[in-house]
Order: structure tokens, then C-alpha cells, then sequence
């Protein structure tokens, strides 16, 4: 059996999944001051009266530091970044303790300017002084040659506990990116090292030895040792987790829409005939552009717990969130009230939810029932105007899935999928008032944590060779080889291969789940100097597709 936790703002939703059918599920509130407790109590609901020893497979998602960027609630962290001649590092600037410093490393991997050794024993002291514990490290062209990171690291080891460089971020070129996309890393560790610790004490607690996963923003899995290496790989899981329990819905040859309607946000996300869409660059939430290869999703702030509120005689819904609806003690009216006052939803404290929803229908000189209804439309009206602005954003460029580029193409949905608590109720709406297929998918309150549960490990691999170096590199998987004038494009792809199935099964992924490799990009350039062949630059980068594991076919059916 398999286990799917998703770590929600709001919930923290379980299953437990045999090859047959759902075993269990559960939700509970989630305590992101005790968090160790909220998902032991998850662990605790799910395997009651089953033996521990039966589960074989955990994937966790987690919403915990999608959020932490969001309202800035992550410690400051120390940066130190190298550019040498032409692009100014200091245009990126983006912490306090940012410093820029001498030594260069060109386009080819040859140093032009050393080290100082002594500016870099003075930065670590001033860091040290300050209380700062992560420091992030970035060499403009470190993909080439990381000498002067590892350099770097090797003078900071003394002074801090962890170093993240900036060659193990992505093998791409893009230094404003892998800046960013450094400091995101070191800014996020703190908390995915506590959330970490949970996870782990809290199934030493349960007696689970087995290990576990965590998904990443692309849709896949990563072991949770490997995600301490790269933290902002879990930026963006939750949503990466609904869209995956949305494909085995999707139809076939057809575009459509995934709406996870949350306690706190709305996460959008689009299909092409059953495959998610891809950010081709890497993640973009609010300033930080950065490397993280993502399934394409945006959230917008309105969800069953949304604050309602009349503003200038306009009824306005989000995107703040005070806590559960009245209906459940909460301090202000919410969407949930309004759906409880129109008979849809049974549970909670229905008088509560009146007083809540009377309030309002009083300011817009509306009964109680057509308040509620006017909540629940401008609901949809808000979701709905995100998601069709989002298409026309989606028209104007290229698409990307994340098995192929798509030229021209136009993105014209049929059919809406949606997921969360309150999704059936929001399906039937959005079908009446918009005329477009909607059906909330089957368990749609947890289908975060099948998506979860069921994701299989993905990876990529970036590998560089140079015929008249004699070298062979993926600096991002600390790997070099030397090579013969010979070295073809079918032995860079061998090598690349190879290289990728190795970082799979150390990152968790099952021998059975890695046929679905491919070569995302091949380039070949001819080194010619005074009119003269040297050699030649091959460069590819291969990648395991985003997918779900087999054997669990029938719990989708």
C-alpha cells in the first residue's frame, strides 16, 4: 500500500491507497506551529488498525514554502556572487547580505581572475557577526566551471552550517536566474528542515522505516534526503499535486482546465490531451524568477474561507483569509457560509453562517438567500476572469507541455476539472452559468493526495562535452570525464542516459517506472580557430517525463 500526504495552509489531507482501491482517507487541520503533531495525528487517523509494515511507498506535498515566499516569512540568508567583466552582479541584488566579489570564469570555463581568498574570510566574518547561518554562492559561469564556488565553500564551511552553490542548481545558463534561484534555496532551508524533521519523527513515532518522497513543482517525485539539497524544488508541490490527480480525468485530445479550490486560494492549471503544461524558463512567483523547472499553475486568493466584505456598496471576497467560515468558529463570513445558507452544504453551525451571511445581505439590501447566491456567482465570476485572462496570456506565446514544444498552438478548453472540498458545488455552478463542461473529480476532497501518492519520480540531466578539452561535464551532478576527439552526439546522449538513470534511483524513483526518458534538447557546435577544425561543443539535456506510477490503475477507475 501507498501513502499520499498533502500539507495544505489550511488541511493537511491523507490517503491510503491499495492497488485496488482507496483504503482510507482523512483531513484535519494543519498547524503550521506544530506541524511534528499535525502529521503524526494524519499518520496516526490513516494507519489505525493497519499494520505499518504493509505500506511500501509515502509522497508528501506541501504547500509550506510556496507560502513562506509569499508573505516574506523566511530568515535572512548571506550571498556571494561572481560575475568578472560585462554583466554587473550587482543588478540582482536581492537580500540584505548580498555581497559582490572579485574573480571571474569565462563562457569556455577558463579562469580570467582568481579568488581573493582574504575579501571572502572578511564577507564570512561580517555574515557570521550578523547571525546569519545559510549563505547561497553563484560564479557567473560556474556550469562551465565550478572551481570557484567549491573554492569559496571550502573558505565558508568554518563559519556556517550549510553552503548552497549555484552549479547544482540547473545545468541552463541564466545567472539572474540562478541567483535567484540560489538565494531561494538558502532562504527556504530553515523551513523545509523543520517540516523535515516533522515528517521524519513523526513516522519514527508510527514505526515507518520505509522512504519517503516528496513532490516537486514539475509533477514529480523526490526522495526527501535529495530535497534537502534543493528546498525550492517543493516551492509550488500543492498545486503540482492537484494537477496530477487531475490527469487521470482529463479527456483525451482535448484541452482542459484544473480549478483546485482550496480553503485559502484557487490554483489554476491547464491539460493538452492529458499532459500538464510547462514553465520552459522555471518558476516566476512575484520577483523571484528562478531555474525550478514547474508545471504551469497560478493561484489566486479566493477560496471556501475567503473574507467577505462590503466595500463602497461592492461586495469584495479575498483575498485575506481570518481563519474557517462562522459556520465552523470563524470570525467573519466566507464563501462555505454562503454555500451552507443555500442548502449545499450540511455541516457546521447553520445559524452562525446566517448571522455571517445577514450582515452582508443587509449592506447590499438583499435577503439572506440572495446575498448567498451572489456570493457564490461572484465566486465563480472572479475564478472563472483569472482562468480565461490566463488563456490569452497562454495565446500570445509559445506552449510547452512537458513532453513537447506546441507552435501555434491555441489552447481552447472543453471541459473543467475541478478539485477540493467544495468542488462538486462549484462544478454544477460554473456549468450553469458559463456553459462549459465542469465535473468535480471522483474524490475531489483528497484528490491532492492521490496526485500525490501516485507521481512518479522525475529528474533531468544537463551534460556539456568538449572534443578539443577532451572533457565531458555535468557540473550540476558533480561529473567529469575525460573523452577522445571521436565523442559523438549518440555518446553524449549513452552518457546522459546513463547519468540520469543513476539520479533517479538515488532520488527514490522504482527500476519499473523509468522507460519514460527522452532528450529534451541536442545542440553541436564546431570549435574552428584560424580557419582551422579543434574540435567541437555537444551539449544535450535528457529528462524523466512527469507521470504516474503503474500498478494503481484501478483506484482511478
Amino acid at each position: 500500500m501507498i501513502i499520499g500526504l498533502d500539507v495544505g495552509g489550511t488541511h493537511t489531507d491523507a490517503v491510503l491507497l491499495s492497488s485496488n482501491k482507496i483504503e482510507k482517507k482523512i483531513k484535519v487541520p494543519t498547524d503550521s506551529s506544530d506541524l511534528f503533531h499535525t502529521i503524526l495525528s494524519s499518520f496516526t487517523l490513516l494507519l489505525e488498525n493497519i499494520d505499518p509494515k504493509t505500506v511500501r511507498r509515502i509522497v508528501i506535498s506541501t504547500t509550506l514554502t510556496t507560502n513562506a515566499i509569499v508573505e516574506q516569512n523566511m530568515k535572512p540568508v548571506g550571498m556571494i556572487v561572481s560575475a568578472g567583466p560585462g554583466i554587473d552582479p550587482s543588478s540582482f541584488v536581492d537580500s540584505k547580505y548580498y555581497y559582490c566579489v572579485s574573480g571571474s570564469i569565462n563562457h569556455r570555463g577558463r579562469e580570467k581572475a582568481p579568488v581573493n581568498i582574504i575579501e571572502i574570510e572578511d564577507i564570512a566574518k561580517k555574515l557570521k557577526k550578523a547571525g546569519i547561518e545559510y549563505v547561497g554562492v553563484v560564479s557567473k559561469f560556474c556550469v562551465r566551471n565550478p572551481s570557484h564556488e567549491i573554492l569559496i565553500k571550502r573558505i565558508l564551511n568554518k563559519y556556517f552550517k550549510k553552503i548552497f552553490l549555484g552549479h547544482h542548481v540547473s545545468g541552463n545558463l541564466n545567472f539572474p536566474r540562478r541567483i535567484a534561484t540560489t538565494h531561494l534555496n538558502t532562504a527556504v532551508f530553515s523551513l523545509h528542515k523543520s517540516f523535515f524533521e516533522a515528517v521524519k519523527n513523526s513516522l519514527e513515532e508510527m514505526g515507518l522505516t520505509i522512504p519517503i518522497q516528496i513532490l516537486k513543482a514539475d509533477g514529480g517525485t523526490m526522495s526527501l534526503e535529495s530535497s534537502m539539497a534543493f528546498p525550492g524544488q517543493t516551492v509550488l508541490s500543492g498545486p503540482a499535486a492537484s494537477i496530477m490527480g487531475a490527469i487521470p480525468y482529463a479527456p483525451k485530445n482535448q484541452d482542459a482546465i484544473v480549478l483546485d479550490i482550496g480553503g485559502t486560494t484557487t490554483d489554476i492549471a491547464f491539460l493538452v490531451n492529458k499532459t500538464p503544461l510547462l514553465e520552459p524558463f522555471g518558476i516566476q512567483r512575484g520577483e523571484h524568477k528562478s531555474l525550478i523547472r514547474s508545471l504551469r499553475t497560478e493561484s489566486k486568493g479566493i477560496g471556501g474561507d475567503s473574507m467577505i466584505r462590503v466595500e463602497d456598496n461592492k461586495l469584495v471576497i479575498g483575498p485575506e483569509r481570518k481563519g474557517p467560515a462562522m459556520a465552523f468558529g470563524g470570525p467573519v463570513p466566507t464563501p462555505t457560509d454562503a454555500l451552507i445558507i443555500l442548502g449545499l452544504m450540511h455541516e457546521g453551525d447553520k445559524e452562525k453562517a446566517r448571522q455571517g451571511i445577514g450582515s452582508i445581505a443587509r449592506e447590499l439590501g438583499l435577503t439572506d438567500l440572495e446575498a448567498a447566491d451572489k456570493i457564490f456567482k461572484t465566486c465563480c465570476s472572479i475564478i472563472l476572469k483569472k482562468t480565461f485572462e490566463m488563456i490569452d496570456k497562454l495565446n500570445s506565446q509559445p506552449v510547452y507541455t512537458v513532453h513537447e514544444f506546441l507552435e501555434g498552438y491555441k489552447f481552447s478548453p472543453r471541459k473543467i476539472l475541478l478539485l477540493g472540498g467544495p468542488a462538486k458545488y462549484f462544478a454544477k455552478k460554473i456549468e450553469k452559468l458559463y456553459h462549459i463542461k465542469a465535473e468535480a473529480v471522483p474524490e475531489a476532497s483528497v484528490a491532492n493526495a492521490i496526485g500525490a501518492a501516485l507521481a512518479r519520480t522525475t529528474c533531468e540531466v544537463s551534460l556539456s562535452a568538449d572534443t578539443e578539452h577532451g572533457i565531458v561535464t555535468a557540473h550540476e551532478e558533480d561529473f567529469a570525464e575525460p573523452i577522445s576527439k571521436s565523442f559523438s552526439e549518440e555518446d553524449l546522449i549513452s552518457t546522459a542516459y546513463t547519468l540520469l538513470k543513476e539520479k533517479a534511483i538515488s532520488s527514490g524513483a522504482d527500476a519499473d517506472n523509468l522507460d519514460e526518458m527522452e532528450v529534451v534538447e541536442l545542440q553541436k557546435f564546431n570549435i574552428v580557430r584560424n580557419f582551422s577544425p579543434r574540435g567541437k561543443i555537444l551539449r544535450t539535456k535528457v529528462q524523466l517525463i512527469p507521470g504516474l506510477i503503474k500498478g494503481f490503475e484501478k483506484v482511478l477507475q
